[in-house]
Parts: C-alpha cells; sequence; structure tokens
C-alpha cells in the first residue's frame, strides 16, 4: 500500500494563524493513518546474518507486512468456473424435479446450504480485508489535507492568486497535480536504491564509450554543426505548437470546469420547480385572513418573495454536480427552508369600548367602559439571499465552486431568460407610424420604458426587485416599469418559469401570430428556439409590419429595438388589461 507522504512545517508556519488549522488537520490525519497502517496484521520472517569475521549464523525473527489479501474481483475469478459448474448442475436438477416432490425439497435445501457457505466465505474475506480499507481511507483523508494544507500555505505566499475564484481553483488544481507528481517521485525514489550497484558497475563503460564518440565528433566537426543547428529550430518549432496545444487544453479545461455540470432542460425544470414553490409561498400569503379567519386585525411585516436563477444553479450544481429535476428535489426543499421563515403569531390585547344601558325601573341611562379582548394575527415572512444561504450551507470546497459558477454564471448566461446579446445601438424611432389596435394599451408604462433608454447596468432595477448584485436584469425592468405604474403585478424576476406563467394563468396571454398587440404589453423572446423564454421586453407599438420594443440588459442596456412580427424567435406577448 503506498503511504502518502508526512509533511513537516516550520515553527513560524505553526504560529501562522492562518495556516494554524490546516496544519493541525494534516496532522491530525497523518496520526490517523500511522494508526491504521499499524493495525494492518504482521507475520512473522526468519532472518539470517552471517558474521563476516566469525562465520556465526544468527537467526532472528522480524515482522513484515502481510501481502494485501487477493480483492474481491480476483476471488470471484477463481471460483468462476465451480460456480458455473454448480449452475449447471442445479439447472439440470430443476428440469426434471418437478417430477418428484422429494427431490425438489432436497434440492432447495442443498442450495440454501452452499449459499451459506458462500456468504460466510464472502464475510471472512471482507473482515480480512478490513485493515487494508481503513488503511486506504486513512491515506486518502491525509492527501486531501495534505493538499489543502498547501493551497492555504500557497495562498499565504502569494497573496494575489486569492483575487477571484477562478484564480483559486486553477490554483488548487495545480497543487493538486504537483502533490501527485512529487509522491511518484517519493516513490520511484525507493525503487532507484536497488539499481544503483548495476549503474555503478555500468559507469566505467560509459566512459569509454564516451571518450570514443567525442573523438568521432571531432573528427565530423563542420557536420555535426549543421545538424546540430537543424535539430535546435526543429526544437523551437515542436515547442511553439506543444504550449499551443496546451493552452488550448488549459482553456477547455476551465471552461469545462465553470459550466455547469447539468443538461438545460433540467436546468430550467429545476428553476421552475422553485418559482412554483414561491409562487404557493405567496398565494399562501394571501389567503391568510380567509385561511384564519375571526381576527379583528392583520398585521404583515414581509420580506421579499423572489430569488437570482443563477444562484440556485449555482448552489445546486457546487452540492449536487449534474442534477436532474428528480434529483435536486431534497436540495430544493432544504435551500427553501432556509431562504424562507413564514411565522404566524396570535396576540390578544385587552382594549375598551363604550357601552349604553338604560335601566327598565328609572329609564336612567348610564354609559361606562367595558374591556374586550381584541384578537390580532401578525404576519411574518423573512427572507434572504440564496447567496447567504450558501455560506451557510456549503462546506469550504463547494462554496468556492459555487462563486466560480456565479461568477461565470455556468457560462450560459441567457438560460434562465437573462437578456439579449445584442450589442447594436439603439434604434430611432423617427417617422414610425404606429397602427392603433382595439385594445387601448397603456401608452404611460411606455413613456417610462422609454425614459430609460441609455441605462446601462440595470442597478435601478435589480436592486428594486430586492437583489443584493447584478443579475440578469430584463424581466425586473419590465417588472420595474408595471410598478412604477403603481402595479403589484406581474413581478417576475424570469421570463420562462415566473413571467409567462403569471400571464397565462390569468388568461392575458397571446402567441407569436396574436395580431391584436398593444403599448405597454409585455413581449418574450425565445432565441435558441428551444421553447424556453430568454430574453422580455416591453411593446411600445406596430406599424403593421414591425413590432416596436423598450429592452432592458440588450447588450447590458436598455434599447429600442425593433423585428418583424414574424420573427421567429418571437415567443409570445404578455397582455396587459387595464
Amino acid at each position: 500500500m503506498n503511504k502518502e507522504p508526512r509533511l513537516r512545517f516550520t515553527d513560524e508556519e505553526r504560529a501562522d494563524p492562518a495556516l494554524e488549522k490546516p496544519i493541525r488537520k494534516a496532522d491530525k490525519a497523518a496520526a490517523k493513518a500511522d494508526k491504521a497502517q499499524a493495525k494492518i496484521p504482521k507475520k512473522q520472517v526468519r532472518q539470517k546474518t552471517v558474521d563476516p569475521e566469525t562465520g556465526k549464523v544468527t537467526t532472528k525473527l522480524v515482522l513484515e507486512d502481510k501481502k494485501k489479501p487477493p480483492s474481491k474481483l480476483s476471488h470471484a475469478v477463481r471460483d468462476t468456473p465451480a460456480n458455473a459448474a454448480l449452475g449447471k448442475v442445479h439447472k439440470e436438477i430443476r428440469e426434471t424435479e418437478q417430477d418428484n416432490v422429494g427431490v425438489e425439497s432436497a434440492h432447495k435445501s442443498e442450495e440454501a446450504a452452499e449459499t451459506g457457505v458462500r456468504l460466510a466465505r464472502e464475510g471472512y474475506r471482507s473482515h480480512k480485508l478490513k485493515p487494508y480499507r481503513k488503511a486506504a481511507q486513512a491515506e486518502q483523508k491525509l492527501e486531501k489535507a495534505n493538499v489543502n494544507a498547501l493551497y492555504q500555505k500557497s495562498l499565504r505566499e502569494n497573496p494575489q492568486l486569492a483575487s477571484n475564484p477562478i484564480s483559486r481553483w486553477q490554483q488548487k488544481q495545480a497543487i493538486k497535480k504537483e502533490y501527485a507528481a512529487a509522491k511518484r517521485a517519493g516513490q520511484a525514489a525507493g525503487n532507484t536504491a536497488s539499481a544503483a550497484q548495476k549503474t555503478g558497475k555500468a559507469a566505467k563503460t560509459v566512459k569509454e564509450k564516451a571518450q570514443e564518440a567525442g573523438a568521432f565528433v571531432m573528427r565530423h566537426k563542420k557536420g555535426f554543426l549543421i545538424a546540430g543547428a537543424i535539430f535546435l529550430l526543429v526544437c523551437m518549432l515542436l515547442n511553439t505548437m506543444s504550449s499551443c496545444s496546451m493552452m488550448a487544453q488549459s482553456i477547455g479545461s476551465v471552461v469545462s470546469g465553470t459550466t455547469y455540470p447539468s443538461d438545460d432542460p433540467e436546468l430550467v425544470a429545476v428553476e421552475a420547480d422553485y418559482a412554483a414553490k414561491e409562487t404557493a409561498l405567496q398565494a399562501e400569503i394571501d389567503n391568510i385572513e380567509s385561511s384564519h379567519p375571526g381576527y379583528d386585525e392583520y398585521r404583515y411585516d414581509l420580506d421579499m418573495i423572489g430569488h437570482d436563477p443563477h444562484e440556485l444553479a449555482a448552489y445546486l450544481s457546487a452540492v449536487l454536480q449534474g442534477y436532474t429535476r428528480q434529483s435536486a428535489q431534497a436540495e430544493l426543499e432544504r435551500v427553501f427552508d432556509a431562504q424562507y421563515e413564514l411565522t404566524l403569531t396570535e396576540e390578544v390585547e385587552i382594549r375598551y369600548r363604550t357601552e349604553t344601558s338604560t335601566d327598565p325601573v328609572t329609564g336612567e341611562t348610564t354609559t361606562e367602559e367595558v374591556p374586550y379582548e381584541y384578537y390580532i394575527l401578525n404576519v411574518k415572512l423573512t427572507s434572504k439571499p440564496i447567496s447567504s444561504v450558501a455560506s451557510e450551507l456549503l462546506t469550504p470546497e463547494q462554496l468556492e465552486m459555487y462563486q466560480v459558477y456565479r461568477q461565470t454564471l455556468g457560462n450560459k448566461p441567457l438560460i434562465f431568460g437573462g437578456g439579449s446579446p445584442d450589442t447594436s445601438n439603439s434604434e430611432d424611432l423617427t417617422g414610425v407610424v404606429f397602427v392603433n389596435g382595439t385594445r387601448p394599451g397603456n401608452q404611460a408604462v411606455v413613456d417610462i420604458a422609454k425614459s430609460q433608454v441609455g441605462n446601462v447596468g440595470g442597478q435601478p432595477y435589480w436592486s428594486w426587485y430586492g437583489f443584493n448584485s447584478r443579475v440578469e436584469w430584463c424581466a425586473c425592468f419590465v417588472s420595474w416599469c408595471y410598478g412604477q405604474m403603481g402595479l403589484s403585478e406581474p413581478r417576475f424576476a424570469a421570463c420562462q418559469s415566473q413571467g409567462i406563467p403569471w400571464f397565462q394563468s390569468h388568461g392575458q396571454w397571446g402567441g407569436r401570430d396574436y395580431a391584436n398587440i398593444a403599448p405597454g404589453d409585455a413581449i418574450f423572446f425565445d432565441w435558441d428556439l428551444d421553447g424556453s423564454a430568454d430574453h422580455v421586453g416591453l411593446v411600445v407599438g406596430t406599424d403593421g409590419s414591425r413590432v416596436y420594443t423598450v429592452e432592458g440588459n440588450s447588450g447590458d442596456a436598455c434599447k429600442i429595438k425593433s423585428y418583424s412580427l414574424s420573427y421567429e424567435c418571437i415567443k409570445g406577448y404578455g397582455l396587459m388589461n387595464w
């Protein structure tokens, strides 16, 4: 069994607060590995030594590690012919046992006995292998602790490597490769010791051959100079090609390591499931007064409901790697429970009301303050961004990968309806004659949207929605425009999983061929024609052949754009019916 190296650290390194914890973990892992190695069974071997002066032979017993028992696989291969033969015998017995109940009963007993023997043998072998398994596991944990300690030491010595998550990830991968190479070199060094004597015996012969070769070169000096120059030129060309190849491989490795590992349909489906949970939470709050009747007053203290789809995808990718809609459900529940907390608290106040009563005998009217119980239901929703949830639930390694995915957006920035890659200039509406339909629309919301043309980065819109940092903000822009009109709905941060379902569920949806669009309608786009909306804007109007829009996050800016009414990437329209 190959043992991991035991790292040594200086007193100065051990006193460094930043290195103290990883060094302590490495030491602890090394101690456990040594303890596990010590539990590997030993065998006694007689070792004879001869005294060169007296010729006396002494024998002593030494302990050596036992050879690891053969693996379960080799055991199975060894037993295969016998098992196959037994199987054939049982098959033949089975073909005739239907005619004789006694034979069948005996055969069943025989099979049961053989199964018991086989299980017992496998159990015994598993018990014998246990020390080796424990030692291997301890060595794996030691390797992980060693790499982490070396990584932290490297960051301490080179603080510029911690500038961003991608740099840290690349550095850790490089340290793992260097560690593995150093480990192999260390193991190879042990094997070279036995070859030292053979090397020494051959040294004299090599020296003689070298002298002869040197004399030959001097006799043909000019030819060897020309050949050497050609050789150097070829080496330079090969080195250039090799560098380009390594660079391409490095770039490919970084891209693949920073891309969401799940398939696109699964990413979108899981995002839709999480958005559905948020919709259900909002519906529960909206119906509190009907589901909890009988209170004199309802008091609401509500945080925002919503999330950044890329934060969710980055979190799930860091935890589950490649995930499907089915495999992600348990983790979705975990994230949702950590992000949202809805509490209902009943409060009773003693209040007083004035009551008037008339004495039936005297007819005298009196008033008095009568106490009564006033029931209040406090509805409180606390929420936090998934980025905060990630820092609480993820391990340091998972958090590092989460940050890489967040920085790269999984190399799929538009998958959740993130915007438009169009970097062309905003269009001019001068001379455009709009054709009015039967639906009046709302010109005021269009004017608000047009006033934002030229904004870059979308900070007013995604921060208004409640996000703490930049997200793909086209949907936030549309929601912001509606919000400026005093509308609490529709409010959505994702096109396919939130925006389109809202319009469809309210009966306010028209397909790409819908002819009666009006100013203020939402227009949804599907850039890659995969059935999922990638972008949303607001309709300014149509001239009969083209539709004109105001869009946020069009090349990271607010712009006016236009498209043919038959443009295949138009997925449909969200109809605003005021």
